[in-house]
Order: C-alpha cells, then structure tokens, then sequence
C-alpha cells in the first residue's frame, strides 16, 4: 500500500528512460517484457529487443522468430539441474528463447513435448492510453494501428 499517490506521469518517465537506454531511435510505445518493447516504426507497431533485433507485429508470438533451444533429453537437463533435480523429459521439456542478433536469453517455458510455443500476452494498447493513461497513442495517426 502507497502511503501516498503516485507521479502521474510515472510511466513517462518509465518510458524515457528506457528509451535512453536503447541504441535505436524508434519511439518505446509499451515494454513488452525484459529486454523487449513494442516500438512505433514505419506505420506499424513491433516488437524489438534491446539491440534492436526486430521480431515483427506485436500482435504475432515473437518466439517464432527467436533462436530456441530445446532441453528434451537428460544430459542436456543435466547442465542446468543436479541430478534427480530435473524433469521427466518424457512429460515436460525446457524451451529457451534467445534473440538472433544479440544471443539474449529472453524467455523460459517448461511444457509439454510437442505443445506450441505459449503466446505470453496480446496488450490492448490504445485502450491502455485512451482509458488508463487519458490520451492518444504516440503513434495514433497511424491507421494500422486498430487492426
């Protein structure tokens, strides 16, 4: 519990300074999860690494795009778990989501064999600014965006 209220222009200042932060000059529309951002670029709205890696429309799982590493056998379990620490391969397997470019981890699953890479989350992000934030997108005269 806050003992008091918050800057509002908190997320602001979130967003400024990750901008900082990053090499490229896109403008950070939303962090996605760490390491990764929903950018304004060309008309469209995308998901970027630190780097600047490009994964695509944010509204496609950017994990099909990423350099996967998949931990389905003991031995390569065994570099990461002590022994009898780890999964039954036979039930569950380790993905790990790196970026192209730049070699990041940027995600872990633990799921079952075969099952599909897990779509984390689709953000409503003018819904986000118009309700939560009380204005336009920065990337509001943009026409794709309410597709």
């Amino acid at each position: 519990m806050l003992s008091s209220p918050k800057d509002t222009d908190r997320f602001d200042k979130y967003l400024e300074i990750l901008q900082e932060r990053v090499p490229w000059s896109e403008k950070i529309i939303l962090p996605y999860a760490e390491h990764l951002y929903i950018v304004a670029k060309d008309g469209k709205r995308i998901i970027k690494c630190d780097c600047g890696y490009e994964f695509g429309d944010y509204r496609e799982n950017w994990k099909l795009n990423a350099l996967i590493y998949v931990r389905d056998t003991e031995e390569k379990l065994l570099e990461i778990y002590p022994k009898y620490m780890s999964t039954n391969t036979n039930y569950q397997e380790l993905r790990e989501y790196f970026c192209p470019q730049c070699k990041t981890l940027l995600d872990v699953e633990a799921v079952p064999p075969f099952y599909p890479p897990i779509f984390d989350f689709l953000p409503d992000i003018d819904a986000f600014y118009k309700e939560w934030l009380k204005r336009d997108p920065p990337d509001a005269t943009n026409k794709e965006t309410t597709k």
